[in-house]
């Protein structure tokens, strides 16, 4: 019985020559830590869009004063309690200057004679709206922001020592915070903000006394959870200093979870600032922020919406974009989250 074998050519047997400069080549560029986290966080529309939005908000904080024709504090008590009216936009019948007086539609702006425009309108002392609000903003974010920081700065100290050090300092340590955090934290704030004299200075103070512990703590099970690490133990091996061995192995690390913490402690900051302002315990007059605007303008919310409106929706996007962008970053830190 014959078979019929085909013969394979001699061609399919030669040697292949690979190039050794180019058999090791990585296709793709090598990206640091910071180049991934901001390639991710790119690919997330929600956060790059409260950047957007944080960065409006942040400069119109600082700019919107100085654009506007009038003084936050300027009282013209006969151009009290006017509707928004904006030059250009009173043609298309919105933003006109038109409000409600006794049941009927009018215009304050013609029955008063008021021959400038309000963009957002007046309070009820005749008072620039529009300067106010951004005013106030200014000094949300800066109690926010400083509060931020130092919850920062205290609780990555606290838990960083408490957790690296272990053992009694660890006990001791750990039963201070849990006595501080059995304290209603409204309790605190109040107490102290009527022993101090009402203020921004008060208002930060009372908002760091437990703003750090939650800080601490995360910060204290990340410290556990690196310092016995193979590179921490082999760091130390070879003869490295506790500072060193904080500053260039563990705080590295835990980098990322104190951004992003830190991200959600200033809307909480925003939100309890305004919270106290809200009901009388936060800055007195004629000083505004966000809380003591939205106070005064719920009480005329039937007859003059436009009071509470416009703070409501800075306060509004303030919280849902802060949050948003710590979503973000959390989702960009996180190293199970590869592509």
């Amino acid at each position: 019985m014959s078979l019929d074998i085909k013969k394979i050519p001699a061609e399919s047997f030669e040697r292949v020559h690979i190039d050794s400069s180019q058999a090791e080549r990585i296709t793709k560029p090598s990206l640091s830590f910071w180049q991934d986290a901001w390639l991710r966080i790119r690919k997330n529309k929600g956060a790059i869009a409260s950047i957007f939005i944080l960065v409006f908000i942040i400069i119109m904080a600082f700019v919107g004063p100085m654009v506007s024709p009038h003084d936050a504090e300027t009282q013209t008590i006969t151009h009290a309690n006017l509707p928004p009216k904006v030059q250009g936009l009173e043609k298309l019948g919105i933003f006109d200057g038109v409000g409600t007086l006794a049941g009927k539609e009018v215009d304050l702006y013609e029955m008063k004679k008021v021959d400038t425009y309000y963009w957002f309108g007046t309070d009820g002392l005749g008072r620039d709206m529009f300067s106010r609000v951004w005013e106030g903003t200014q000094i949300s974010l800066l109690i926010a922001f400083v509060a931020a920081i130092i919850d920062m700065v205290i609780g990555v100290a606290y838990g960083g020592i408490s957790g690296y050090y272990g053992g009694r300092v660890d006990d001791i340590m750990q039963r201070v915070v849990e006595i501080l955090y059995g304290i209603p934290t409204l309790v605190i704030v109040i107490l102290m903000l009527l022993v101090m004299e009402p203020g921004v200075t008060a208002i930060i103070i009372a908002i760091t006394l437990t703003g750090w512990i939650g800080m601490s703590r995360i910060v204290r099970g990340q410290v556990l959870k690196f310092k016995n690490q193979e590179f921490v133990l082999a760091s130390r091996t070879l003869g490295a200093s506790n500072g060193r061995i904080i500053s260039k192995h563990i705080l590295p690390n835990i980098l990322g979870v104190i951004i992003i913490n830190t991200m959600f402690t200033i809307p909480t900051a925003i939100f309890f600032e305004a919270f106290l302002s809200f009901i009388g315990l936060g800055l007195q007059a004629p000083d505004a922020s966000l809380g003591t605007l939205i106070n005064d303008g719920y009480k005329l919310i039937r007859f003059q919406p436009h009071i509470l409106l416009y703070p409501s929706i800075v306060l509004s996007l303030l919280m849902i974009a802060f949050n948003l962008l710590g979503d973000g970053l959390r989702d960009a830190f996180d190293p199970k989250m590869k592509d």
